[in-house]
């Protein structure tokens, strides 16, 4: 389970930030429990600071309750059947037991949602239970009349100084040693978005006994991870090349970090087989380019990856898929520190080798496919180990070594 699941808060005691909003919210469900209708509650903010969390706490504290999310269709027809039915009868549990979520409602503009705007008016004029509606802008031009009828709450980003505590106790849970300083630069590079934080330490500490500072380094920040997800969701939604190529020039990113960004998020967007092969096929290409662009620091091969990540991976789709799409990088995060911390340990391996046989470190690598397979015989190893001073970790790391034939 991902950990901004695992630990999601459960009540509003868990909740990080906003004390006015939560008293706001707590009064509001006092009101409906002593049989005082209040206008539905519009849970306003920023990505990460918790509105969807908000609204499931809320939906705890009753008996009943109805949810649709951002990824559920939710034209006129569907809200009408799956909600409007229920916002006038009755719960099971008391008159005023059930509640009403509709999780960012700002998205609906789709084709797929048509008239999902005037059905949230409908129900809102019609329900006899409690509703809740959040939304990341509140300014939506669909939002507008909604709005008007809604008691609206602002939710800020949270003090860094509730995010390190937050991220403290995790760590603290995952039995994970931290430094202080670390947690806060972590809260720093999500800029108050607590999810993005979550995420961001697990990325570098899941599986790990401590975190170190130099982990930090391979964490994009808050903007860079937005600017990527934001070309990623154009390059896998869009048909169109020069809204493609616009963004693309308004990116100036890492092409490496773009690559496995997109690469990462492929299967989560696209469906159907021959879609995704053609996408990863474009991947592979691209991949290429950056490898030769590497060995030759020659970076106008840049421009040939790019259009191939880019725009290959954009026109291997039929057609655009009318969906939302929860996109993710952090796995790329965990993927790059892996890969440096098995460079980081070979090279010291290296070091020691060097140092014993009297070579450069280039002339021992050489050595890597023979020792690996003496390693196997145990006496050998154990001599080799006295030999070169290896550690009983760095022998293991040798033997389990894939090298490339």
């Amino acid at each position: 389970m991902k950990w901004v699941e695992k630990y999601r808060p459960k009540d509003f005691d868990e909740f990080i930030g906003n004390r006015k909003v939560v008293e706001e919210v707590r009064k509001w469900i006092r009101d409906w429990k002593e049989g005082k209708p209040q206008p539905p509650l519009l849970l306003v903010g920023p990505t990460g600071v918790g509105k969807t969390a908000l609204a499931q706490i809320i939906s705890n504290k009753f008996s009943d309750s109805i949810s649709l999310n951002a990824s559920d269709k939710r034209s006129y027809s569907i809200l009408m059947r799956i909600v409007g039915e229920s916002s006038k009868s009755g719960s099971l549990f008391g008159k005023h037991e059930r509640v009403i979520v509709l999780d960012e409602v700002d998205n609906i503009h789709s084709i797929e949602d048509r008239g999902g705007a005037s059905a949230i008016l409908k129900i809102i004029d019609i329900s006899k239970h409690p509703i809740v509606l959040t939304a990341n802008d509140i300014y939506t031009r669909h939002l507008a009349r909604i709005r008007k009828k809604c008691k609206v709450l602002k939710l800020r980003r949270p003090p860094a100084r509730s995010i390190v505590a937050l991220l403290g106790r995790i760590c603290r849970k995952e039995k994970i040693k931290f430094n202080r300083s670390v947690l806060m630069e972590i809260a720093k590079k999500a800029s108050g978005d607590v999810r993005q934080a979550i995420n961001m330490l697990e990325a570098i500490a899941r599986g790990e006994k401590e975190i170190k500072p130099e982990y930090l380094d391979y964490l994009a920040t808050k903007d860079e991870f937005s600017n990527i997800l934001e070309l990623s969701i154009v390059v896998l939604k869009s048909e169109s090349m020069s809204h493609v190529m616009q963004k693309v020039r308004s990116t100036d990113e890492d092409p490496n970090y773009i690559l496995e960004f997109i690469a990462e998020n492929i299967p989560r967007e696209y469906e159907k087989p021959h879609e995704i092969k053609k996408a990863y096929d474009m991947i592979s290409k691209a991949d290429v380019y950056l490898g030769r662009a590497q060995r030759t620091q020659n970076y106008g091969y840049w421009k040939y990856a790019i259009n191939l990540m880019t725009l290959g991976v954009a026109f291997s789709k039929d057609k655009k898929y009318k969906k939302f799409t929860r996109y993710s990088g952090p796995s790329y995060f965990k993927l790059r520190r892996s890969a440096r911390k098995k460079i980081e340990k070979i090279d010291t391996i290296l070091e020691k080798l060097a140092n014993r046989l009297h070579v450069s470190k280039k002339v021992a690598f050489t050595f890597l496919p023979y020792l690996k397979i003496i390693l196997q015989n145990s006496k050998m190893s154990e001599e080799i180990s006295r030999f070169a001073g290896f550690e009983k970790n760095e022998v293991k790391f040798l033997k389990e070594l894939k090298l490339l034939s």
